[in-house]
């Protein structure tokens, strides 16, 4: 008999309508298209106006899902969403994203902060749920609003970062498919590469943090470079090596969508050609934890990925954090 598994049953996606292009940033910082397109891949990213919410989008792309895996939000049995900007401190926003829904009162929400990492980080969680049998059908989102602590006067940050959200339907099935192997690392030495110091008990808001500017995110680049795409080659070999899978059996590489060049970088050092890497960062920028879900979702609709198709995830964020997953759709 076939094991249980957790199977990806729905994807649904929402950015923002505003489009911000490299010209217009130009328009802002001292930078130029030239210098943004040559070291990030970004072309324009979308930003969420003053009156939009993180759960007015988490809310919408998980609908979305929902409505792809021909389900209701009364089928809903927990929501976990991944997100390091949420509507609030407390409540946690996945309750915010239940009671939009209109979910039922059993089922379960949380948050959870594992910076880019966040969305394999709440699959793997969404995952145990399945096979364990607690749970039939879990919404995983990823889900930013990333503009709301850039420093528009860095031109190291505010050129990466972005607005949007993705969601998938975690279901349970059987295998072959569904989520064959995954792994989640985190190594706190390495916290300060990547950082929002302001706003928690550390540095809580006072016009000493508004001074020094704690209250946006910073980041140190070559060094988050370097460490990112020796994780990540390391963490999607692991996962591969525990399906029983090589390289050469990955449909689509599917990465978080940080730096053209750490994707680029990866690929080559796995040996997966640029044309099974899916990239959509010249359009969306760094989303965060939001970026793999909104990439699955345009996949998926797209036609690209197939049924049967083995699909490789790979994240790293603050914390640092990295994790990867491999899928058969």
């Amino acid at each position: 008999m076939p094991g249980i598994s957790a199977i990806i049953s729905g994807t649904g996606m929402s950015v923002p309508e505003r489009v911000m292009s490299n010209r217009d940033l130009e328009r802002i910082v001292d930078t130029s298209d030239e210098w943004i397109t040559t070291r990030t891949g970004i072309r324009e990213r979308r930003i969420a106006g003053e009156d939009e919410l993180l759960s007015d989008h988490a809310t919408a792309a998980a609908q979305r899902a929902l409505d792809s895996a021909g389900l209701t939000p009364g089928d809903v049995d927990l929501i976990v969403l991944a997100t390091v900007t949420p509507d609030m401190p407390v409540p946690a926003t996945a309750c915010a994203i239940h009671q939009r829904l209109g979910c039922r009162k059993a089922a379960a929400a949380f948050d959870m902060q594992a910076g880019c990492s966040g969305f394999i980080y709440a699959q793997s969680v969404a995952k145990q749920f399945v096979i364990n049998g607690r749970c039939r059908h879990v919404l995983v989102i990823g889900a930013e609003l990333l503009s709301r602590y850039i420093d528009w006067q860095d031109r190291t940050t505010c050129v990466i970062f972005a607005d949007g959200a993705g969601a998938v339907v975690m279901s349970t099935g059987e295998l072959p498919r569904g989520v064959l192997a995954s792994a989640m690392y985190a190594d706190g030495s390495l916290g300060d590469l990547i950082s929002l110091p302001g706003g928690g008990v550390k540095h809580p808001p006072s016009p000493e943090m508004l001074e020094q500017r704690l209250q946006y995110i910073r980041m140190r680049g070559n060094e988050t470079f370097k460490t990112a795409v020796r994780c990540l080659a390391e963490v999607c070999r692991e996962v591969l090596d525990q399906a029983g899978l090589a390289p050469g059996d990955v449909d689509w590489f599917v990465p978080h969508q940080a730096n053209r060049r750490i994707i680029d970088a990866v690929g080559d050092r796995l040996g997966i050609e640029p044309e099974r890497c899916y990239v959509n960062i010249d359009r969306y920028g760094n989303t965060s934890s939001a970026s793999i879900p909104i990439a699955l979702d345009e996949a998926a609709r797209a036609g690209s990925v197939k049924p049967g198709d083995i699909v490789l995830m790979a994240a790293f964020g603050a914390g640092l954090t990295w994790a990867a997953s491999v899928v058969r759709w």
